[in-house]
């Protein structure tokens, strides 16, 4: 019987554990001690041994160790040691010299220095690129299934689980924020007025947050990317009688407070008209700058172009979004894809052409025009150039600035139709922002229109309006484009029921009149 090759097996499983996990050379000769006694053990009992193999009271069994100091030095030398297991009475008595002269011997590395640092950057980052497509498959494959009612509660208890890990990221980055805008009057009385405000609203808050969390129909988290907060939530029509259209859709928050659960609302109310709508999120201030906010939403976009299909959605047409900040990051990813797209030898992930109409609501378009006009809102300019990545960045990220450039005529024709709805109320951002620059895209050959409704505020297009019910003007202006093309769609929009009203109206005109926005 070989004795020999379990021992060698074991031995070497051992030894790959300590380079995995090392420690210090008493606590490896201690497990090496203790494994091969018990090994002796295991071989020397009845079970393992059949009678007539059965050892003597007294024998010595050889057996083979290999070095660990050396075993990753050289896979071919001789650093085999032999070790003897004494069997005296039923006893194994472990026999090693070289235990004895390991005081002798210098203590060398495992891995040299250079062989460890390339190894670990390589397993780091195979399994970074590991994790992050586990990441992707696992957040689509959940969301495709239909949830029962466990698994409904599962995935109640993961959202539970990253809404309270974001709490604390949000709660870090406030702090952080609080530094840069230091003691302010006009900041303040902004933030207290925001509080009154969503006071006022919460009977609406309470239930488009029940139907965010609870209802069958969204995906909520759906990883995009790579980076912190590259998630987004997927709102799907109870019907899937054919491929729907689909917006991607970018919320505001002056690029600081932006989250994808603020589209909740629109995503609810365009879901019951078949729509699917993705809504994005992406990284806010101070955890980001504006660079990194549209490159976020770029991702994004890619994510909703390349994968719609899987969700139920229709490739063929797919419109872009954004509200207030939102609109702004929006407009500088599609025109920064565009720029891209015209250049040669860009690799790309997805295309304009693939976008079929691009929605702006109430966003602001030119910053060169509007830093002084933030500041004296409570946007103060040194927090909002520190956003902008300096004064030197305003123009790349003001999009009428840009389009106006010589040098990329061939990328501004690229774009698809581009419709900017407004109020004339506004005040957070003048609506002369959306009529200035639909008049520029409609200079310079761009399928362009501005859409202005008459004593409506920043938030009424999006927030009061739709939790008043009845008829939006906004809304159906909004279907009438996406369904232009589907006599069916529209003739199912004129039949619909009004929406229900979820807030009284004696509380919409007070977060009116206290709105800071």
């Amino acid at each position: 019987m070989n004795l020999e090759f379990p021992f060698s097996c074991e031995l070497r499983r051992i030894s790959n554990g300590f380079l995995r996990y090392p420690t210090n050379r008493n606590s490896i000769k201690q497990l090496f001690l203790r494994t091969q006694l018990n090994l002796a053990k295991i071989l020397h009992t009845k079970s393992f041994l059949s009678p007539s193999t059965k050892m003597p009271s007294q024998q010595i069994l050889p057996i083979t160790h290999h070095d660990i100091r050396n075993h990753h030095h050289s896979s071919s030398s001789s650093s085999d040691e032999m070790c003897c297991i004494k069997i005296e009475n039923d006893d194994p008595i472990l026999i090693s010299p070289s235990f004895e002269d390991d005081k002798a011997m210098p203590i060398r590395p495992l891995l040299t220095r250079a062989s460890s640092y390339s190894s670990a950057t390589t397993t780091t980052t195979t399994a970074n690129k590991y994790y992050q497509q586990r990441r992707r498959r696992i957040a689509s494959e959940d969301s495709l299934l239909p949830l029962s009612g466990g698994e409904r509660h599962r995935s109640l208890g993961r959202g539970v689980e990253h809404a309270a890990a974001q709490t604390f990221l949000l709660t870090r980055l406030s702090l952080k924020l609080l530094r840069y805008l230091g003691v302010g009057y006009k900041w303040i009385t902004r933030f207290l007025a925001l509080g009154c405000y969503a006071l006022c609203l919460v009977p609406g808050f309470f239930q488009v947050g029940y139907y965010y969390f609870f209802s069958s129909h969204i995906r909520r988290g759906v990883v995009y990317g790579d980076k912190p907060r590259n998630r987004l939530d997927l709102y799907l029509p109870k019907n899937s009688d054919g491929p729907k259209p689909v917006i991607a859709f970018v919320t505001g928050g002056a690029w600081i407070i932006g989250y994808k659960a603020w589209g909740s609302l629109l995503g609810q109310q365009l879901s019951e008209r078949d729509i699917i709508v993705a809504c994005i999120d992406y990284r806010n201030f101070p955890q980001a700058t504006i660079g990194d906010m549209v490159e976020d939403a770029s991702q994004g976009i890619s994510f909703v172009v390349n994968h719609i299909a899987e969700y139920g959605g229709d490739p063929n047409r797919i419109y872009l979004m954004g509200q207030s900040a939102g609109a702004h990051i929006a407009a500088c990813a599609l025109l920064e894809q565009a720029i891209k797209e015209a250049g040669e030898g860009v690799s790309i992930s997805w295309s304009v052409s693939q976008i079929k109409a691009y929605f702006g609501l109430s966003g602001g378009y030119n910053l060169l025009q509007l830093t002084d006009y933030f500041h004296s809102r409570g946007l103060y300019r040194s927090l909002f150039l520190r956003i902008m990545e300096g004064e030197q960045s305003l123009r790349r990220f003001s999009p009428e600035v840009m389009v106006q450039d010589p040098n990329i005529k061939n990328a501004v024709s690229l774009l698809p139709p581009i419709v900017l709805f407004h109020g004339t109320a506004d005040y957070s951002i003048p609506s002369d922002s959306s009529k200035n620059f639909a008049e520029t895209l409609q200079r310079l050959g761009v399928k362009a229109e501005a859409v202005l409704y008459d004593d409506k505020t920043h938030t009424d297009l999006f927030l009061q309006d739709p939790m008043r019910g009845g008829n939006d003007q906004m809304f159906e202006d909004l279907l009438n484009i996406i369904h232009a093309d589907d006599p069916d769609a529209l003739a199912k929009d004129a039949a619909a029921p009004p929406r229900k009203r979820l807030v009284p109206e004696c509380m919409l005109r007070l977060a009116r009149r206290v709105s800071p926005f």
